[in-house]
């Protein structure tokens, strides 16, 4: 069995995020990064099922070489090798097509990243990779035992939670309690520094030709509102259509 689990590289969530000169990213200056907090929760799912089937863990990421002491805390925690796709991340639909164009003759069983990156949060990466490599999809999944070849997963909806089954290959989105963090062990950190980090040109497919929309400004309005005139908020609101 060969599990794929491709992870997102975002700020800390207590950093204080502002925006570049454009108006249109985030400023990375300054900002201390870690891997996507859901990500954290597919991989350390994934290393449990490894133990269990003895089955091949990679990790995959479309990054910078900055990315690279993050990757290496993931072969720390037990992944077997990692691949770095050496190209920043624009958007969802370049990730997932960096994604698919590495998996597709890889013959992975099981695709898993977080339900989400925590920066952006688009959410769609992995209905992406989905289908475009042909696998069944599901996320955000809450639960997932694996046996014989077949996954029982529990996925939240609208209307709470639903328990569904599955055949492989599939890929996943993820999210809490699916497993819990992991912490590495100091021979897993040891044993990190032998492990393969494949670095990768990315495709050659113009993205920015095929992106149908972009960010052309953002504005962030914040109005402050005495505690003693609290009942104008309601007002306020209503008057700018906002409820």
């Amino acid at each position: 069995m060969k599990i794929l689990v491709c992870i997102s590289v975002v700020p800390d969530t207590t950093s204080k995020i502002t925006l570049d000169s454009s108006n249109t990213r985030i400023n990375s200056e300054g900002l201390t990064y870690i891997v996507g907090p859901y990500d954290d929760y597919a991989l350390s799912r994934a290393i449990e099922i490894k133990e269990q089937t003895q089955a091949e863990l990679v990790v995959l990421h479309v990054g910078t070489a900055d990315s690279e002491a993050l990757i290496r805390k993931c072969l720390a925690l037990g992944a077997d090798s990692a691949v770095r796709i050496d190209s920043s991340a624009i958007d969802s639909y370049q990730v997932a097509q960096e994604i698919i164009q590495y998996a597709q003759d890889k013959s992975f069983d099981l695709i898993m990243m977080g339900k989400e990156a925590i920066d952006y949060n688009s959410g769609i990466v992995h209905a992406l990779v989905a289908h475009g490599l042909g696998y069944n999809h599901f996320s955000p999944v809450m639960h997932l035992d694996f046996d014989a070849g077949k996954l029982t997963l529990e996925i939240e909806t609208d209307l709470g939670k639903s328990k569904v089954s599955s055949t492989l290959p599939a890929v996943l989105g993820c999210q809490e309690p699916i497993a819990e963090w992991k912490i590495p062990s100091m021979r897993g950190i040891m044993t990190a520094r032998t492990k393969e980090i494949t670095v990768i040109a990315p495709t050659k497919v113009n993205f920015e030709s095929q992106i149908s929309a972009q960010v052309i400004e953002t504005e962030r309005l914040q109005k402050m509102i005495p505690v003693e005139n609290a009942e104008s908020l309601i007002d306020m609101l209503k008057s700018e259509n906002l409820i």
